[in-house]
């Protein structure tokens, strides 16, 4: 199969300025880097991120990128006679010393696939996702709280080695231990992670049966979690280190906390303001007065004009929720709701009919909208 040209690799043209070609790359490196890339694409995506971390380290040097101009491949390649290029030479594995450069400050320098002291690929353990479900109270208010999530324990019964009692790990003989095998085909070599001992550089003829050669056991622990006052929806907390361990030394993963708020029976947020339905009684609506509402923590009062309709939206200024980057708290929302009586006595009914009696003798002046409605109606009709 031919190899593909650089260029077209990182997307640039020939006449590509080095800040171009440095900026393709830290593009398909964080698409394509294999942290954060797990599952069925894995392997796509691995192979797509050493194809462009080849192509980056032949653009990126000068005396190379003008061999490959001048030779293509052939210019570049050790095994035709050209310069000191290519996986061969280097290796993909070396994830590290190209974010070293570029990403060391998105990822930390923790590495995706780097080289231990024992020349074994050192893997970043993975990252663990939590949901958490809070009240719309400690939300606002924030809250301390204790959560259960999955550890990794040194194995007593190997003492970490992952073999039988007695026995010992062996150096793989397929990679002598690099953790990391060559494929070559044509013109240029792979180097991928080594399928017999995944990485690791040695394999366990007997593993311990305590752990089934995994050298640690799966345990639960606790952590302390602060949940900041004002914090939203779908925001995470992040915990460093509390996610998967690494491989062959590695650091581990993270573990991030996502938020979800249960629903609240009164309050509905949208932002940093809140919203309520206030039932109003029909004779509190038309005559007016003070009435009660609630606030997120507290109570508040407010002073209804006399003839409130339905709908009729009041505004408490500070009565919302301080968010997490906000320096003044929202605003509370009470929306009226103006409730029709149910259930009425006799009396009640001749009460009322005598009112309608009443507005009726007095026109449309009670009604405004409806006089307003009913005269677009008619004009509909014209």
């Amino acid at each position: 199969m031919a190899k593909r040209d650089f260029y077209d690799i990182l997307g640039v043209p020939k006449n590509a300025s080095e800040e171009d070609i440095k900026k393709a790359y830290r593009k398909l490196a964080m698409k394509h880097h294999p942290d954060r890339n797990q599952g069925d694409d894995a392997k796509k995506s691995e192979e797509k991120f050493k194809e462009a971390k080849e192509a980056y380290e032949m653009l990126s040097d000068a005396s190379k990128r003008a061999a490959y101009d001048q030779y293509g491949h052939a210019g570049v390649d050790p095994n035709m006679g050209g310069g000191r290029a290519g996986p061969g030479a280097e290796g993909f594995g070396g994830f590290a010393e190209a974010f070293g450069d570029i990403f060391g400050d998105i990822f930390g320098n923790q590495g995706g696939g780097r080289r231990g002291g024992g020349g074994q690929q050192v893997y970043r353990g993975s990252d663990l996702s939590y949901a958490m479900e809070i009240s719309l109270e400690e939300a606002a208010f924030g809250k301390e709280t204790q959560i259960r999530v999955p550890s990794w324990d040194t194995c007593d019964t190997c003492h970490g080695s992952g073999a039988k009692p007695g026995t010992s790990a062996k150096t793989c003989p397929s990679c002598n231990g690099a953790g990391t095998v060559h494929l070559r085909q044509g013109f240029f070599s792979i180097q991928q992670t080594c399928p017999h001992c995944h990485g690791t550089g040695k394999i366990i003829p007997e593993p311990c049966t305590t752990c089934n050669g995994a050298g640690k056991l799966k345990k639960q622990k606790t952590l302390e979690v602060k949940i900041p006052a004002g914090i939203n929806e779908g925001m995470r907390i992040r915990s460093a280190g509390n996610g998967e361990p690494g491989t062959n030394g590695g650091p581990a993963g993270d573990l991030y906390i996502e938020i979800r708020v249960k629903q609240h029976e009164i309050f509905e947020r949208d932002g940093d303001d809140l919203h309520c339905t206030v039932p109003v009684g029909l004779t509190t609506a038309a005559l007016g007065g003070t009435i009660d509402v609630p606030t997120l923590g507290s109570r508040a009062e407010i002073e209804l004009p006399e003839g409130t309709q339905h709908g009729k939206t009041f505004r408490l200024r500070g009565k919302g929720i301080k968010g997490l980057r906000s320096s003044y708290p929202g605003d509370l929302y009470c929306h009226v709701a103006v409730e029709t009586p149910v259930k009425l006595t006799e009396h009640q009914r001749k009460l009322l009919k005598e009112l309608d009696e009443s507005f009726r003798k007095s026109g449309d002046r009670h009604s405004p909208n409806a006089k307003s409605w009913t005269d677009r109606v008619k004009d509909l009709f014209k």
